[in-house]
């Protein structure tokens, strides 16, 4: 499809994000396929996904499916540091970036066309410095709405380009599987599949009524729009977070309630550090379960009484939430345990309670914060997580995190 100055909104996603920095890191994984994490499959490098092997899949049925797989762990602040990198080459790029998660942002580049040129070059550009100066591979989608753009990216994998002209957007979109519409997942593609509804161009002839009573009227007022090519999002800059968050993949194997409550003490304890770096404290504790099955999730929430980045109070809400999940964690089993803060708000603009005084646990909060920064994010913990490691997944951004169908 050829460019057009009025797709001004680029989609950039980095190719298999933490398979390709392993590959890029160690010459003896290139053309391998890579499966990171072991339990859970947390990355697959597109030689093993050729095989079939998927993000989430456990980490067995991935080894049956590609036996030949060199499996890694994974290596977070590697990760974190290459994100670094590549957002450096966005905002060198243009001011206008919304990252959305550690490996994909949203680019305005519609001031640029004067100055630089269209959106192709642009993005071409995006591409060549990033496989130079990043040695990674990065995706392009361009088109007139962030929707689109998404998905022109996702068509275009892996290591493409794509430009969706805006006298092209419906023959573009609506041939497409209904699960390329933004919140789609596996459950809500079986129910639309149910009414024969398989492209977007089926979503798009429904009533908005019928969607609404098949899938739920949040759901179904975005679908609605989103197959009739609606979306007046702009690209968001210095948008805040609403939630921060981490989880661990625990394989298959049985865990003792004493060993889920240690491990979800040392994802809190990382978490609220991040939360005192960004000056931010958080007044909802979210525990997040899956089971045996790879499909069954729980989520169990608890508000403060006053928001905190104290990880004590934290923790003593997560460890609550925990114990009374014990019945559903017995009769199902358990695959990964996350916690989720949310109702974010600055430190400077909540009022703070009595006594104002610096307790023991706020001290050692403070403390492990200084070690960390300076010798590095393992380099002290908790006594009770002796013996236990930790395989933390980064946090999604909240909107889509359930059915996000975000092909990398």
């Amino acid at each position: 499809m050829s460019d057009h100055p009025a797709t001004p909104i680029l989609h950039a996603d980095l190719d298999a994000f933490y398979a390709s920095v392993e590959q890029r890191d160690s010459p003896r994984l290139r053309g391998r396929p890579v499966i990171v994490g072991g339990g859970v499959v947390l990355a697959a490098s597109y030689e093993a996904r050729r095989f079939g092997v998927r993000t989430a899949m456990s980490g067995r049925e991935a080894r049956l499916l590609c036996p030949g797989a060199v499996t890694v762990e994974p290596r977070m602040d590697a990760y974190s540091e290459a994100s670094k990198e590549v957002f450096a080459i966005f905002h060198d790029t243009t001011p206008m970036v919304e990252g959305i998660s550690i490996d994909e942002a949203f680019l305005d580049v519609g001031g640029l066309f004067r100055l630089v040129g269209p959106p192709r070059q642009v993005a071409a550009t995006l591409r060549q410095r990033v496989a130079e100066e990043v040695g990674l591979v990065l995706t392009v989608g361009a088109a007139r709405t962030k929707f689109l753009a998404k998905v022109a990216s996702g068509v275009a994998k892996p290591d493409g380009l794509l430009i969706v002209p805006p006298n092209g957007e419906v023959d573009f979109l609506h041939p497409l599987p209904v699960n390329k519409l933004w919140g789609v997942g596996p459950k809500t593609t079986e129910k639309l599949a149910a009414r024969s509804l398989h492209t977007v161009a089926d979503v798009a002839a429904l009533d908005r009524g019928a969607l609404v009573a098949l899938v739920g009227q949040g759901v179904g007022h975005k679908l609605h729009a989103l197959a009739r090519n609606r979306d007046p999002r702009p690209v968001e800059v210095g948008r805040r977070r609403r939630s921060m968050g981490s989880q661990r993949a625990l394989g298959r194997h049985p865990r003792t309630m004493t060993e889920l409550q240690a491990i979800l003490n040392g994802l809190v304890d990382r978490v609220a550090e991040r939360l005192r770096k960004a000056n931010r404290v958080a007044s909802t504790v979210t525990l997040r379960l899956r089971f045996h099955d790879l499909a069954t999730r729980a989520t169990r929430s608890r508000t403060l009484p006053e928001a905190t980045s104290d990880t004590q109070p934290l923790q003593g809400a997560a460890r609550g939430l925990l114990t009374d999940s014990e019945p559903l964690i017995d009769a199902n089993g358990i695959t990964l345990l996350g916690i989720t803060l949310s109702g974010l708000s600055d430190t400077n603009a909540v009022q703070l309670g009595l006594p104002f005084d610096q307790g023991r646990g706020e001290a050692l909060d403070t403390a492990l914060d200084g070690v960390r920064q300076r010798f590095g994010s393992r380099s002290v913990g908790r006594a009770a997580l002796v013996g236990h490691r930790t395989m933390e997944m980064p946090s999604l951004p909240e909107p889509h995190r359930e059915e996000a169908n975000r092909p990398s």
